[in-house]
């Protein structure tokens, strides 16, 4: 049997595409009726960093509904949070410092796995089977197939009752903080961003697999209820099926 394949968009370029996922993003934030505020877990990465960039300039900065918006983390570095590495950093300075949306930063350099669970707890929806559920879950993907910090032979991959775990990546030498599989596939909304060639290999291995492709991270994002969409690049999507 033929596997399904996920929706997917394809831009002339990187900055093209972050500007339809910022205009997209905007559309749905405004038509969002709920009291409670529309939530999206933030990525890192260049391209998502294109996106934050477009966040903080027009018309985005002054026609996003800033205040019917709440902005979480996918994951994050055990840094400080001044740290250059650190992505809560990099969504501040490009545009969080600018608007006034509720924002929560994971204190992965304190730890704060269960904190940032129960934060969640307390913020966030919940679905039938109990998880809390964003609006928005953007990914990006390493050119080692991982997503937030879900990382190949990683024990977090294997999580199946906790929502935020610290989970080590020997192959890094750290410790990151990270959504698990399930509040990530709880979303109503996954959207995964990759440009460049550098991720041709990971695309190829989702939309045109062959015999032996790798079981990546990535791949185990499958929504329960909701959609999952990949924006590409034509760089990333080369030699694929979606191209």
């Amino acid at each position: 049997m033929t596997p399904t394949m996920p929706p997917a968009k394809v831009y002339v370029s990187a900055d093209a595409l972050a500007y339809e996922v910022a205009k997209e993003l905007m559309n749905l934030a405004s038509n969002h009726s709920s009291d409670r505020p529309f939530s999206i877990a933030l990525s890192g990465g260049s391209t998502p960093k294109r996106l934050y960039k477009l966040f903080g300039q027009e018309p985005f900065r002054s026609r996003m509904p800033w205040d019917k918006v709440a902005f979480y983390f996918g994951d994050e570095r055990s840094v400080p949070p001044e740290d250059e590495e650190s992505n809560f950093r990099m969504a501040r300075e490009t545009f969080l410092d600018s608007v006034p949306s509720a924002h929560y930063r994971m204190e992965a350099d304190s730890g704060k796995a269960q904190e940032y669970e129960a934060l969640l707890d307390d913020h966030l929806p919940k679905n039938e089977a109990g998880l809390p559920t964003f609006d928005v879950v953007l990914l990006g993907i390493g050119t080692d197939g991982h997503t937030a910090s879900l990382f190949p032979g990683t024990k977090a991959l294997h999580e199946s009752q906790r929502w935020v775990v610290m989970n080590e990546v020997p192959q890094l030498g750290t410790v990151r903080m990270t959504l698990t599989y399930p509040v990530i596939n709880a979303a109503h909304n996954i959207w995964v961003l990759a440009s460049g060639a550098s991720k041709q290999r990971i695309v190829q291995g989702v939309f045109s697999p062959t015999f032996g492709t790798p079981d990546w991270p990535i791949c185990s994002v499958q929504p329960t209820h909701g959609s999952l969409r990949w924006w590409l690049d034509t760089e990333a999507a080369q030699g694929t099926a979606v191209a």
